[in-house]
């Protein structure tokens, strides 16, 4: 396992290089959305409407910030569970995005698009919101204000530490982990 600094856009040849396990400081500018925000993507999508944001070689960030104390570009942000994206993930990796970052495992679907659209799934720990707020500098709301907090947030980050979970080869660590505890528990 390794560790990476990596500057969104994301790039195929980068995000090759990963595996499970490794660990990212992600750079540049992500894009924060939750479940709502995700349905009117994927609603849009379907009716071969533009969306509202570029998604090409973005990373999306399954999250949502507390109140934004004066002073901070944002309020604590917490990742949410990605799972509950699946469904929108795999439409919005068809159409460019190269990343998720969300707390949690993911589905086989998920672990299909990775590899048929060289992406990749990071995971963020719930635990350490105070470490990811410290790596956003800026964050705006982009699309959906009507939303309040599941509004689209373009965030500027620097070295926002993520843990990749689903590589390019379609592999999953959440997986991989639990059957090598099962190994040990049932030798």
């Amino acid at each position: 396992m390794a560790t990476y600094h990596l500057t969104t856009p994301l790039r195929d040849a980068d995000l090759k290089k990963l595996v499970v396990g490794d660990e990212v400081l992600l750079s540049g500018q992500i894009y924060m959305a939750r479940d709502a925000a995700h349905k009117r993507f994927v609603d849009l999508l379907k009716e071969n409407k533009p969306l509202p944001v570029d998604l090409s070689g973005s990373v999306v960030f399954y999250g949502g910030p507390g109140p934004t104390k004066p002073g901070h570009a944002i309020g604590v942000v917490a990742p949410t569970s990605s799972y509950r994206m699946d469904p929108y993930a795999t439409v919005l990796f068809d159409h460019g995005v190269k990343a998720a970052i969300g707390k949690g495992n993911r589905g086989e679907v998920m672990r299909e698009s990775c590899k048929k659209n060289t992406a990749v799934g990071f995971s963020a720990i719930g635990g350490i919101s105070a470490t990811l707020f410290a790596c956003i500098k800026s964050a705006r709301v982009v699309a959906y204000e009507d939303l309040k907090t599941e509004a689209v947030q373009l965030l500027e980050i620097e070295n926002f530490p993520v843990l990749v979970t689903n590589d390019t080869a379609g592999r999953d660590l959440y997986q991989e982990q639990v059957e090598q505890y099962r190994k040990l528990l049932n030798p």
